[in-house]
């Protein structure tokens, strides 16, 4: 897969990016965070379509995220079901502690 994205904007700012996906179909997704989880890094994408809007609800597509020399990113599959597991987990870990600072 090879995949670009543009840096994190600003809290208040959503950046959008287009995936070309294995069965070559595109899909608009929004850029939900890059986090960190074994040493690597990730990023979390949420589909939306023309208006912004959540295409289908608990869907959220995540790549291993990696910036060349130049800090151009880069986005990989994940291919290593214990890998996976592992970014699954950090990624809802996450997602609780949004969700506890929001109470």
């Amino acid at each position: 897969m090879n995949n670009e994205t543009n840096p994190i904007p600003p809290d208040d700012e959503d950046i959008c990016v287009t995936l070309e996906l294995d069965d070559g179909t595109q899909a608009e997704c929004e850029i939900l965070t890059i986090f960190e989880a074994d040493g690597r890094d990730y990023i979390a994408l949420l589909p939306v379509d023309e208006n912004g809007e959540e295409l289908e609800e608990g869907t959220v597509y995540i790549y291993r995220y990696i910036e060349n020399e130049e800090g151009s990113p880069t986005l990989e599959n994940i291919l290593d079901d214990e890998e996976l597991e592992a970014v699954e987990t950090q990624f809802n870990d996450l997602l609780e502690e949004i969700d506890d600072a929001e109470e």
